[in-house]
């Protein structure tokens, strides 16, 4: 399968261009990104070619790996799709339920497939934790925290992320921890309660449809000496808590295009497909609701 990829900053740089570059059943294309040098300069790093025209990076490749802002994803996923590209995107899908939907309806118009890269996820110990307890049921209640320091520690590469400051720990580590506790416990019946603390700091509680209850503390502004995520479920099987991830973002996102070209080769949805990705931000943006309608 030929790949590009779309976006040059520092995930880009990190985790994408690695793991497409080092992937044996992907060609790794091009680079396309919003500023023409640093694509230049990340796809000389590859041995690859940057790309002036996206367009002109659609029609020669079979799938687009997206590292950009969340706006600037759903736009370009939109066009992507069209082109007749698959896609690997980053969460949160989109900052808006109806940018949301505009990418799963291309992707569905289109007869593509999609993956969306919820770290945790595509990581080995935490993916088999979640479908042994998915299996298990009986949960009478989950607790997720997710705590980083993205704005409290020094020299970190996404504190200047003008997305990340707008939308805060709720759009930017809330993927993460519903990607973990939706497929165990169900789909929210509904977000019960949001409450700010500080910082960035959210609380939420969600209803389930499996009658359990959950609690999720999200923050990028908590002391370094304090982040970290945990997700703990109790219920009649006991007590059980999320293991810690053993891989880096490299070898994650490696799995995680491994699933692209499954989905794709198939024809069967991957579970973190961008539907799957559109309930998370159906879920994200009623919070965001409710956090807005409360006094801070």
């Amino acid at each position: 399968m030929r790949i590009g990829l779309l976006g040059t900053g520092p995930w880009a740089q990190v985790a994408h261009a690695p793991a497409l570059s080092g992937h044996r059943d992907l060609e790794f294309t091009g680079v396309w990104g919003r500023r023409p040098d640093a694509a230049r300069e990340l796809a000389d790093l590859h041995g690859t070619r940057a790309y002036d025209d996206v367009e002109a990076l659609f029609a020669d490749v079979d799938a687009v790996a997206v590292a950009l802002p969340p706006a600037v994803q759903a736009e370009l996923a939109v066009r992507a799709a069209r082109a007749g590209c698959h896609l690997l995107l980053d969460k949160p899908l989109a900052p808006t339920v109806a940018q949301g939907r505009a990418v799963v309806e291309a992707a569905e118009e289109a007869g593509i497939a999609s993956v969306v890269f919820f770290t945790t996820r595509f990581q080995p110990g935490p993916e088999a934790w979640i479908t042994e307890q998915a299996g298990t049921g009986g949960w009478f209640t989950g607790r997720a925290q997710w705590l980083g320091a993205v704005f409290t520690a020094e020299d970190n590469p996404f504190a200047a992320s003008p997305w990340r400051r707008e939308k805060g720990a709720l759009w930017d580590v809330g993927p993460h921890a519903l990607s973990v506790l939706l497929p165990v416990l169900g789909d929210p019946r509904r977000v019960t309660a949001a409450a700010y603390g500080p910082g960035d700091t959210v609380h939420l509680v969600l209803d389930h449809v499996s009658g359990a209850s959950s609690s999720l503390t999200l923050s990028l502004t908590a002391p370094p000496a304090a982040a970290g995520a945990m997700v703990e479920l109790r219920g009649e099987a006991g007590v059980t808590v999320l293991p810690q991830a053993t891989q880096g973002a490299v070898p994650a996102l490696s799995r995680a295009l491994d699933a692209l070209l499954a989905a794709a080769g198939t024809g069967t949805p991957h579970a973190c497909d961008a539907a799957f990705a559109l309930r998370v931000t159906e879920i994200l943006a009623t919070a965001e609701t409710l956090l807005h309608s409360g006094a801070r």
